[in-house]
């Protein structure tokens, strides 16, 4: 017959599997990063990162658009999904087409006049408007100053989320808290590991 440990040494080990489960996004998100760094770095990545940096506030606006915070995760899905085929068909630039997209949904919620009731809408348009300034700049400068652009877009986007986790806005929690830590990491990746 064997013993039931005393309840002294099961809770701190319980304790801490709770303490991981219940920050599963931010270790979701470290994992990520450990995946693609051992994947290496190609000459493009940052290219990439600039393409992806216009897809993080999008997605912010989209769902600002149609006030369902639930729809980060699946908008983010579709995003992901579109950017890959984008990526692989490449007959139309990826900038392009999420500019596009960003323009219609800013002329849709103008339209719809949330640009004039929506706080969250205007905020979120023009973040869209800065992330993607940002973005757009680091992939026609030279390559250094656009490595560092995109460091600073994925940082500033990185606190974008911390602001929206903490004020519990726009965005489900779980997907700020996802984004804000993966984002401030791929930041310091490209500025130290370069």
């Amino acid at each position: 017959m064997s013993e039931v440990p005393p309840l002294s040494e099961v809770t701190p080990r319980r304790s801490r599997w709770t303490a991981v489960l219940r920050r599963w996004p931010a270790v979701l998100a470290v994992g990520l990063l450990a995946a693609r760094a051992a994947g290496g770095s190609s000459a493009g990545e940052v290219t990439s990162l600039a393409e992806v940096l216009l897809l993080l506030p999008l997605l912010y606006l989209v769902v600002a658009k149609i006030q369902r915070r639930e729809a980060s995760w699946p908008m983010l899905l579709a995003f992901v999904v579109l950017y890959l085929v984008l990526r692989v068909l490449d007959v139309v630039a990826v900038p392009a087409v999420f500019t596009a997209v960003a323009l219609a949904v800013m002329v849709w919620g103008a339209v719809a006049g949330d640009l004039r009731r929506s706080g969250a809408f205007r905020v979120q348009a023009l973040g869209m408007v800065g992330f993607g300034a940002l973005s757009l700049a680091a992939l026609v400068v030279e390559p250094d100053l656009g490595r560092y652009l995109v460091a600073a877009g994925w940082f500033l986007h990185g606190l974008w989320d911390f602001v929206h986790l903490r004020r519990n806005t726009v965005v489900s929690r779980s997907y700020a808290e996802w984004c804000g830590v993966l984002d401030v990491l791929i930041a310091a990746q490209l500025v130290f590991l370069a």
